[in-house]
């Protein structure tokens, strides 16, 4: 008997969505209290057990590429229930190196994987196809070998071809190598790596490339803002600092959003020192002898004839936007849109009581951020640990950002071996933030079931009138 064309659509639409239905169980749970996932958004674990994840980025196929720090790249494919419903379905180890630790990268093309260690930028050939890399890497750059802060963050430029930015940090808390601007601490360059066949040497990070900034004690996130292309980097400022003697540590210096301009022809807003190691943004102004600064003003540590507010003021480079001393900043990404940036915060060692630990969000728009530069509330949060005096032995610490083909917001947490999934809900703004076993919104979570099951039902109910038909 020859069975319908449109029997045939049925059972095909039907199988296909009991495949996706039953694909996904999206039933992980952390081993830690809930997270608070805030008004308008819901959260899901997707990927547990993986060592220390670092860095994140999707490839040409939309699959996720995972830096483990001290073990090397890892490919995650995800079973997708739509929303946050995804499973991991296939784990690939792509690249095992003990040495690449947080920073990954993508060419335009998406043939070509960048990863850092905590001295070098090398290159593979990638194929997303088939999920593998060349049998042999390329260095790239070299010469940013450090004892503290190892990580060199990688961004590939989406408005300029084959321009790679690298992120190098200071040599210790107060590096006062980094005044010495032929040193390579605490900077940001820009590199054309467009034709690597023409690299016949590895670049000097310290005498090559374009210089963004410097004078920036440890940005490890950095991105490029969609609409006009300009740079931001986040940074981690000081800690343990003191001024005149006073210990003014719990509470400065701030963190820092800054801007380093464009990577055209440009140099505009580029090339400048942001203070590090003599100037400071300012967080909280209860401390003696700080006259008329606000928040994010420039402030020295200790007062003398050369080095004062006052040089700190006129001859560097303050800040966009100032955040709470210690929660550390680690990344930071641009909804495609330009309205959003989304920024981790990694949180604190060096307060009595902890802070960051935290997914945060910022509005953009033109370019800039909306808040003003002395703003206290420009971050706003949507993902936090529930009890943050449990941190950080007991609850999730942000590291890397990434955003796939529908904007979810990937986020990988470093001490618990997890990736996160957030996405947008239809949630009224009015209703109190939910904590659930899986961080995800109750009601949100109901409803996207019941559509799948209305669905399903719809789908199965077509089916058996066609079969009916046929009788």
């Amino acid at each position: 008997m020859k069975v319908p064309n449109n029997l045939q659509i049925y059972l095909a639409a039907g199988s296909a969505l009991l495949q996706t239905a039953q694909a996904a169980t999206c039933n992980l749970k952390p081993s830690y209290s809930a997270p608070v996932v805030s008004n308008g958004w819901q959260a899901q674990l997707a990927a547990t057990g993986l060592s220390s994840p670092r860095g994140i980025i999707f490839d040409s196929s939309g699959n996720l590429l995972v830096v483990q720090q001290g073990a090397g790249i890892i490919h995650l494919e995800f079973d997708d229930g739509g929303s946050t419903c995804l499973d991991v379905s296939k784990k690939t180890y792509l690249i095992n190196s003990t040495s690449l630790n947080h920073g990954i990268a993508l060419s335009a093309d998406g043939k070509t994987l960048y990863a850092s260690s905590s001295d070098t930028v090398y290159s593979w050939s990638y194929d997303a196809s088939a999920v593998s890399v060349g049998d042999t890497n390329q260095t790239l750059i070299t010469g940013m070998s450090n004892d503290d802060h190892t990580t060199r963050t990688l961004l590939m430029s989406a408005k300029e071809s084959g321009i790679l930015v690298v992120s190098r940090g200071s040599n210790s808390n107060i590096d006062l190598a980094a005044e010495d601007i032929t040193t390579g601490h605490s900077q940001i360059r820009a590199f054309n790596v467009t034709n690597l066949t023409s690299i016949s040497q590895p670049y000097d990070f310290k005498s090559a490339g374009r210089l963004l900034g410097w004078g920036l004690r440890n940005s490890v996130g950095v991105a490029e803002e969609p609409l006009t292309g300009g740079i931001y980097s986040v940074e981690n400022s000081a800690d343990g600092i003191d001024r005149d003697g006073v210990d003014i540590h719990q509470n400065n210096p701030g963190e820092e959003m800054n801007y380093h301009g464009f990577l055209n022809a440009s140099t505009e807003n580029q090339g400048g020192n942001y203070g590090y190691p003599y100037c400071f943004a300012l967080w909280n102004t209860s401390i003696p002898d700080l006259g008329t600064m606000t928040v994010g003003s420039q402030f020295t540590l200790t007062q003398n004839a050369t080095i004062n507010d006052t040089f700190c003021a006129k001859e560097r480079v303050s800040p966009r936007l100032t955040f709470q001393a210690h929660m550390a900043p680690l990344d930071i990404i641009f909804l495609p849109n330009g309205t959003e940036a989304f920024v981790t915060f990694h949180g604190s060692w060096d307060r009595t009581e902890p802070v960051g630990y935290k997914l945060s969000t910022i509005a953009f728009a033109s370019g800039s951020p909306v808040a003003a530069s002395d703003s206290l509330t420009a971050a706003v949060d949507i993902m936090a640990n529930a009890d943050t005096s449990k941190c950080p032995n007991q609850c999730f610490r942000p590291v890397g950002l990434a955003l796939d083909s529908k904007d979810r917001v990937f986020m990988s947490s470093d001490a618990t071996g997890e990736i996160y999934v957030l996405a947008k809900t239809v949630a009224s703004a009015t209703t109190s933030a939910t904590t659930t076993g899986t961080g995800a919104s109750p009601t949100t979570t109901k409803k996207s079931a019941g559509v799948k099951l209305k669905a399903l039902s719809s789908t199965w109910a077509q089916l058996a009138w066609a079969v009916v038909a046929l009788l």
